[in-house]
């Protein structure tokens, strides 16, 4: 039997591969719980996707998943790539078309503008290009990329495997042009989305504030989205889930709350443009403090058709946490949250809507 080796040195490594392959990207990473605006945010020269960008790896991921913001030159497109991790891609501004092929594959082209939501199918080689000769392209992703490359601790895997996920995407003609599938629970299976800003919704009543949402299962992903509105004067129950939700704001001005339970409660205050990511487990309740109806769109885990990754509470954000479920009733939150709520209507000019929703609680 062969004696084991004993070492005086210390296992523990000098941090995880996503973290050393942000550093290598020569690209900043920020790390924080909210950005103010994802239309503003300074970017820095990308040599890997010929564009500027920005790594996002919020607090509230866990590093389970992130997001980066990347801008497209007048008139230029990113270099191909494919890469062995998911990716949600919301258009913040500008407009363009994006090609997207399997290796030995026909192409498939299809183009996009502001408020525009897409996802290239796992492993697939894409390329986006920006159609606009005067203007810049700027879009937000949300991607598995950290989850994936602290798994595998190897980057040469990640952009580098050949292998095809027919299943997901076969070089289908129609693939981000068909109307898709409408499910119960207000959920779309689709790949492509023109526009969520102006995207008729559904009704959702549970979760309070007259909102109303439509969710989105996006290139056979276990992420996936959701946009949500909620009426003028109003505010959404508070609930907790899992991590790595990226909360954009899309229209209204308002603020969000977030707190562990029984801990300091952390306020955001929020325009178009602004981004949050609650941290998995913290209460967090959004409130529409503005003149016009507030929408937002999450990009997320909680797939409904693959939630085997992050499955536990799904179904629960709009039941009673007295019944186990993670929502919070309007009858059970603290008095302070509707204080607050009445003041910043009273600053804004905004008639304050709740006293209808908390007389059915």
């Amino acid at each position: 039997m062969t004696e084991p080796i004993i070492s005086t040195e210390s296992v523990v490594g000098t941090g995880g591969t996503y973290k050393k392959w942000v550093e290598s990207e020569g690209v900043p990473l920020v790390e924080s719980f909210f950005v103010e605006d994802v239309a503003t945010v300074p970017l820095e020269p990308w040599k890997r996707t010929g564009g500027l960008g920005v790594r996002l790896c919020l607090e509230g991921t866990g590093e389970t998943n992130d997001a980066y913001i990347c801008e497209i030159p007048a008139g230029k497109a990113l270099e191909p790539e494919k890469h062995m991790y998911e990716e949600l891609i919301y258009v913040i501004s500008g407009r363009g078309a994006t090609t997207i092929w399997n290796e030995g594959g026909p192409k498939r082209t299809f183009e996009w503008q502001e408020g525009s939501l897409f996802s290239p199918p796992i492993n697939s080689w894409h390329q986006i290009f920006n159609v606009n000769g005067s203007e810049p392209a700027r879009f937000l992703a949300v991607t598995s990329a950290p989850i994936m490359m602290n798994l595998m601790h190897s980057t040469d895997f990640i952009f580098n495997c050949p292998y095809v996920f027919r299943e997901r995407f076969n070089s289908e003609e129609n693939y981000f042009s068909s109307p898709g599938t409408w499910y119960s629970g207000r959920t779309w299976l689709t790949n492509f989305v023109a526009d969520v800003k102006n995207l008729p919704l559904l009704e959702w009543k549970e979760r309070g504030g007259g909102g109303s949402q439509v969710r989105f299962e996006l290139s056979e992903n276990t992420l996936c989205g959701h946009v949500s509105q909620f009426s003028v004067g109003t505010y959404k129950k508070a609930h907790f889930h899992g991590p790595g939700a990226h909360v954009i704001i899309l229209r209204g001005q308002g603020y969000s709350l977030l707190w562990q339970q029984g801990q300091e409660i952390k306020r955001y205050n929020w325009k178009p443009g602004s981004l949050v990511v609650p941290p998995g487990g913290w209460f967090h309740q959004h409130f529409n403090a503005g003149s016009e109806p507030a929408r937002y769109l999450a990009l997320r885990w909680g797939s409904q058709k693959y939630h085997e990754l992050w499955g536990e509470g799904r179904g629960k954000v709009d039941i009673d946490v007295k019944l186990g479920g993670n929502q919070i009733e309007y009858e059970d939150e603290a008095p302070v949250v509707r204080k607050w709520f009445d003041e910043a209507c009273t600053k804004a000019g905004v008639k304050n809507m709740m006293e209808k929703y908390y007389a059915k609680a």
